[in-house]
């Protein structure tokens, strides 16, 4: 704390061996002639104000009552809070970490659609999986591990090595090791620090299997989605990459990367494999084809921001051409857009529709894959976003914890349905959710959905 603060005070233990409290004659002893502390306000010491115990600056030769020099060595006593923890590192690690993941997915995703290569496999739940989903997993773990200590990284991830360690699953396996290890080879084009020699396939199965954490309500941990969306990404759509951040349950920090989020956002309107042939007929030099962006944000920093990915045979150089984003200024829900889920099994389309009609909604719903959906709503291209799953399902930390805290340094507001933050410490899902998740561009809308939410839930099927 400054000396010229305001206002200060602290209460000294007497185990700090500086003295006595005189009863009688309501003064401080002190042991020596030495330093100690008194009271100040403003810029003025104030000895008549000194109270038994409480002590302000620090100051030298007590017996001299107009002249209080400051102590030569102020760092032996200090009674200053820590400094808070600004996870600017760590940030920095994981902007740099999304970003190399999507230069992976984007390989993948190019050779899955213009090979149509059998390289995904079905979950038990027979959502998809594919090699993008382990590779980014493997390489997110290992720089991870290698930036902060194996033994400081806890991560807590969508993917597991159950399937990928199958003996049907051999080849699969071997093109998982392929693309860890040509991406890494990457690594120090973003600034990061890549293996010495090839990762083997034990080395890449130990990388997946490490993100093995349950969260929970202490310490710290990372939350994974390595691809957010996988459906949308088979099908050359959009997808997100999410890595965020949480100690003691409370996301301190969210990476989204959005490899197919388009410049312009009328094109999040079209399928992307429509975009993709469009592009193909307009001259390079355009920049309305442009896209992809990796967003990111720190809590309590009130800003968020967006870098372009990372183009080809380019190194990246912090801050790389990143600007702030900021949620839509509208208010008015007629003018405003709203986001929901594309596929009919994770949320109610019937639901949000009957809320947007009563909201006063009128433009037609934008369905995107993946937690797009928030970027979407931190950048300003939409105000809403809706979702609410039908009668158990559970939804994951991974699929919300990134988006979550961009759009709130945005400007924007998340809870679920009942107006609560989003737990993030109950483990791996948000346990005690409300219903349904809503995230608004600003309060008004916000409490206008949460609002028309109470009064229809109770006729609704959900």
């Amino acid at each position: 704390m400054p000396l010229h603060s305001s206002s200060m005070a602290i209460k000294v233990s007497p185990n700090l061996g500086l003295g006595k409290w005189n009863d009688k004659h309501n003064n401080f002893i002190p042991n020596h002639v030495g330093s100690f502390f008194i009271f100040l306000r403003g810029n003025k010491t104030h000895h008549n104000a000194m109270s038994r115990g409480h002590i302000g600056c620090c100051l030298s030769s007590f017996n001299q009552t107009q002249s209080f020099p400051v102590m030569k060595d102020q760092k032996k006593l200090s009674f200053s809070s820590p400094e808070p923890v600004n996870y600017s590192q760590e940030l920095d690690v994981a902007v740099r970490t999304v970003q190399l993941a999507c230069s992976l997915c984007q390989r993948v995703q190019n050779s899955l659609i213009s090979k149509t290569s059998d390289g995904f496999q079905s979950k038990d739940d027979n959502s998809p999986v594919t090699v993008a989903d382990w590779s980014v997993q493997a390489t997110v773990s290992w720089i991870l591990s290698e930036s902060f200590g194996s033994s400081n990284v806890s991560l807590v991830a969508e993917e597991d090595i159950q399937n990928l360690s199958k003996a049907k699953a051999g080849g699969v396996l071997e093109t998982v090791v392929k693309t860890v290890n040509e991406c890494l080879a990457e690594a120090p084009r973003y600034g990061l620090k890549g293996p010495k020699m090839a990762l083997g396939t034990t080395e890449v199965l130990e990388a997946i299997s490490r993100c093995n954490s349950i969260g929970g309500p202490t310490g710290r941990f990372w939350a994974l989605d390595p691809v957010d969306g996988t459906l949308g990404f088979v099908r050359g759509d959009q997808y997100a990459i999410a890595l965020a951040l949480i100690e003691d349950g409370e996301v301190v920090l969210g990476v989204l990367g959005c490899p197919n989020y388009p410049m312009r956002k009328e094109w999040l309107n079209y399928h992307h494999r429509y975009h993709r042939i469009i592009s193909k007929l307009t001259p390079s030099t355009s920049e309305s084809w442009d896209k992809g962006c990796v967003i990111y944000a720190r809590r309590g920093s009130g800003e968020a921001w967006m870098q372009p990915l990372l183009h080809v045979n380019k190194n990246l150089v912090w801050p790389n051409s990143a600007r702030p984003v900021r949620v839509s200024s509208i208010d008015n829900p007629s003018l405003a857009t709203f986001c929901e889920p594309v596929e009919k099994a994770n949320s109610s389309h019937s639901f949000t529709a009957g809320l947007a009609h009563s909201v006063g909604l009128r433009k037609q719903p934008l369905r995107v894959y993946s937690m797009v959906k928030y970027a979407a709503i931190a950048r300003g291209d939409a105000e809403i976003f809706m979702k609410f799953a039908r009668a158990g399902y559970k939804e994951k930390i991974w699929d919300h914890a990134a988006g979550v805290v961009i759009i709130q340094e945005a400007g924007g507001v998340v809870t679920d349905a009942g107006g609560r933050p989003l737990d993030f410490s109950k483990g791996i899902y948000l346990e005690g959710l409300d219903r349904g998740v809503i995230a608004s561009a600003g309060a008004n809308l916000h409490d206008k959905i949460i609002r028309a939410v109470d009064a229809s839930w109770d006729s609704s099927a959900l």
